[in-house]
């Protein structure tokens, strides 16, 4: 199961507990085809059917089941540049095939 890093805690809780934002409220990794690596990041107020929800210290990932195959071995990163954008980076869990 994707792991979450301190850091990743830290900002998705950051760009999610914005005043007004539902309680619950995420971010949520989806793949539109298993084939293309691409994944999208939105942040949304709840999971869709079927997302596989991983919570650590107050922050919450939604996976799209595309997705939470792809990042089953993943460990999500994340880092905020000069200018307030948010970066997400994914490596690999320790001892995970490669």
């Amino acid at each position: 199961m994707l792991t979450l890093t301190e850091n990743a805690t830290l900002v998705i809780k950051s760009i999610t507990g914005v005043e007004g934002a539902p309680e619950g409220a995420g971010v949520r990794i989806s793949q539109e085809n298993p084939a293309d690596p691409a994944l999208a990041v939105t942040t949304t107020e709840s999971p869709a059917k079927g997302d596989q929800v991983v919570e650590e210290a107050g922050a919450r990932v939604f996976l799209e089941p595309n997705a939470a195959a792809a990042l089953d071995d993943k460990i999500l990163d994340a880092a905020v540049d000069d200018k307030g954008g948010v970066e997400f980076l994914l490596v690999p869990q320790p001892g995970a095939a490669h």
